[in-house]
């Protein structure tokens, strides 16, 4: 499967917080996300991707299917650096169930390691053994090994 990133328009944004709900709702079960009384996950930093609000860069992009522009998930990128002095994270990562084990995910992660260059923390879903060996094959194929694991981030340079 072929697959494109899209930055995801500020009118877009709508589509963008609903998938962010899944995404949450679906790690809740590991993690420490809360549902609040409203029955949606607190998430403060989503308007940043749409309105500078800090020096920090954030970026948010919608995965396509590259022949048809099916909407397959998204991925949100910024520089909340943990290890490295500067560089670039996934904040959120999500290919909607359907679509996982086809090969989306892993190109859609590659596609954003090679539009910033540098250094790069991963940190999977907290408790999520899928997500963490998801990244782990990712990124260890990706650097060929030339990365660690560290506090629950993989580390690496490209």
């Amino acid at each position: 499967m072929e697959i494109r990133l899209e930055p995801v328009k500020k009118e877009e944004k709508e589509i963008l917080y609903r998938l962010l709900q899944y995404s949450l709702y679906e790690e809740s079960g590991t993690d420490l996300n809360e549902m609040g009384e409203d029955g949606l996950f607190e998430y403060r930093w989503f308007d940043c991707y749409f309105e500078q609000q800090d020096a920090m860069e954030r970026d948010a992009y919608f995965i396509r299917a590259q022949e048809t522009g099916k909407l397959l998930g998204f991925v949100m990128v910024n520089e909340y650096m943990q290890k490295f002095s500067e560089g670039h994270s996934i904040a959120e990562f999500m290919v909607i169930p359907k679509y996982r084990r086809r090969g989306a995910g892993k190109k859609a992660a590659v596609l954003c390691f090679e539009k910033y260059q540098g250094n790069w923390e991963v940190c999977p879903s907290y408790g999520s053994e899928k997500a963490y060996l998801f990244w782990k094959n990712v990124i260890e194929k990706y650097t060929d090994g030339e990365c660690r694991f560290e506090e629950g981030i993989f580390l690496f340079q490209n």
